[in-house]
């Protein structure tokens, strides 16, 4: 940063409670009132450098002591005084901290050449041309003080001359950048002859006020056309820089006055944000748009920003990982933890897209991959809300269900949340355990996975039951000595009728002895059925001669309830 140094005379200006006043033999005839704060002074040397203190003394004798009200001059009292310290020829600094408020003081005074000679404005705007609007850092830290006095700042035109300068110095090539910035990024250091990095300047710009900030993007990008990614990247330094982050805990919500401020003033930034993300797709991450869609959840931003963030989540959904979904759920009123709900939000617009772009998909085709891949993330993010002691089954089952069939190509997945949630939820109902395993279809369950479940005693009996006898009916189509395709033509109806008479004499049994059966005798049930079907793949190579002796083998579920049945 660059600063002048003008006068040579020591501060003889000193403070006594709101009197302001200069160590001087003779005595004050000039008092001038800014706020509550009184300056005693003389109006030699100040009339004649200020054409407005002249106009105003103009009827006073020389004799006279003069009162004048100021209480309008931009700055306030700090710039007055600066003003008059070089009146009196006192050494002041200026640099671009306080070069606004000083210039638009002094041209408030109408310190100006036509009033005396090397007047105090001429000097300011000699500073502000060769050494504010000449630096980095000295042109944004000069545009971020306008912020106090927009309006004098637009008319004087030092707000356009600013943002004109710190557009100029971003256009310039990487290789010609010779001025220091800020770039703290991880991973990055800075390395003599080493390359610019494109996006060198989003940290300094960051400094600015938002609207400030969009005034710059604006310009960028309407003085050529930068690339989307380049612009998104200076929006997600802004939003870490400004906006609260919710990816670790549950913010604490407060009612405070200066808390709701500060929560207003986080709304019109995300807001800001929000509408300044490049249409193209891409322009940001899918992990930028589900944090800036928590912060909204959390801010209550407008429904119109959300719904924009969940568009351009949703067009974007198939390149985010699990960890770009875990965040905490922003409503005081929730008692678990993740937030369901938002990734809920984001498929189902995925969704939408997707069945608008693929009403009938192949089995190779892009999309048919695409709801794959998502199918196994939202399998593997039910994996880990399932450990939320307090995750509601309502919300985990709505998450399951709402993926089409073709979502899944196994059912693994799958298995393991509804068996995490059973394993962290001891205490839930039947029904409710009915309820989830309904989702599960024992056929895309691969072998592994149904040698647990059907040893797994947090199953409701009837699935495990299902799964046996698909597991038995696998073991047969891979014994058989028969062309494929025959025995599939032959089996099909076969094993229809098998299954629909076995889920029909299952649903009777549970009915039947739900008021009375234990969960010991289930298990009795089902260490039987485990040996049957393990006797009955040993006898498999001698019984099987024919297509009745296969039909016989299929309905062996049936046989062991008739036996219970009849016990």
């Amino acid at each position: 940063m660059k600063f002048m140094k003008i006068g040579t005379k020591p501060d003889t200006f000193y403070t006594e409670e709101a009197t302001r006043t200069v160590i001087s033999d003779i005595p004050s005839d000039l008092t001038i009132r800014i706020n509550n704060v009184c300056f005693l002074l003389h109006k030699i040397p100040l009339v004649p450098k200020c054409g407005l203190l002249q106009r105003l003394c103009s009827d006073a004798d020389d004799s006279d002591i003069v009162t004048i009200d100021l209480h309008d001059v931009p700055g306030g009292e700090d710039a007055f005084e600066l003003c008059a310290k070089f009146c009196y020829g006192i050494t002041i600094n200026l640099g671009a901290h306080n070069f606004v408020p000083a210039f638009c003081a002094a041209k408030f005074l109408r310190m100006t050449e036509s009033i005396e000679k090397g007047n105090f404005v001429l000097k300011l705007e000699a500073f502000f041309n060769s050494c504010i609007l000449e630096g980095w850092k000295d042109s944004i830290i000069a545009l971020q003080t306008t912020i106090k006095l927009p309006e004098w700042s637009e008319n004087l035109g030092i707000i356009r001359r600013c943002i004109d300068s710190i557009v100029e110095k971003i256009l310039t090539p990487t290789s010609k950048v010779s001025w220091s910035y800020t770039y703290t990024r991880p991973g990055y250091i800075k390395k003599q002859h080493q390359s610019v990095p494109k996006d060198w300047w989003t940290e300094d710009v960051s400094d600015l006020d938002i609207d400030l900030f969009r005034c710059i993007i604006t310009a960028v990008r309407s003085t050529y056309i930068p690339p989307p990614q380049l612009i998104g990247e200076a929006l997600h330094v802004y939003a870490c820089r400004w906006l609260p982050d919710t990816t670790k805990s549950r913010p604490l919500h407060s009612s405070g006055s200066q808390t709701e401020e500060s929560r207003e003033k986080s709304r019109r930034i995300l807001e800001s944000i929000v509408s300044m993300i490049p249409s193209d797709r891409g322009s940001v991450s899918i992990g930028f748009l589900l944090k800036l869609l928590s912060i909204a959840n959390y801010l209550g931003a407008s429904p119109v920003t959300k719904t924009e963030l969940i568009r351009k989540a949703g067009l974007q959904f198939e390149e985010a990982t699990l960890n770009d979904m875990l965040f905490p759920s922003q409503l005081p009123t929730d008692q678990h933890f993740y937030d369901i709900d938002l990734v809920a939000a984001v498929l189902e617009s995925y969704l939408v897209l997707w069945r608008r772009q693929s009403p009938l998909p192949t089995e190779n085709s892009h999309m048919v991959r695409s709801i794959r891949k998502i199918g196994k993330l939202i399998d593997s993010y039910l994996q880990v809300v399932a450990r939320d002691v307090n995750m509601p089954i309502s919300k985990l089952v709505s998450l399951a269900e709402v993926l089409p069939d073709v979502a899944r190509e196994d059912h693994d997945g799958l298995y393991k949340a509804i068996n995490i949630y059973l394993k962290e939820h001891p205490d839930v109902s039947k029904a409710d355990k009915k309820r989830m395993c309904r989702m599960l279809d024992c056929q895309k369950l691969s072998p592994e996975v149904r040698a647990h479940a059907v040893k797994n005693e947090r199953l409701p009996l009837r699935t495990v039951v299902q799964v046996l006898f698909f597991d038995q009916e696998s073991g047969s189509r891979s014994t058989t000595h028969k062309p494929e395709s025959i025995t599939r033509a032959r089996q099909a109806p076969i094993e229809a009728e098998a299954k629909e008479e076995c889920d029909k004499k299952v649903q009777h049994e549970v009915t039947k002895s739900s008021s009375r059966v234990t969960e010991t005798s289930e298990r009795e049930i089902q260490k039987r059925m485990e040996a049957k079907m393990v006797r009955g793949d040993s006898e498999k190579g001698k019984e099987r001669k024919g297509e009745t002796n296969s039909t016989a083998k299929m309905m062996e579920p049936k046989q062991v309830f008739q036996r219970r049945s009849s016990r």
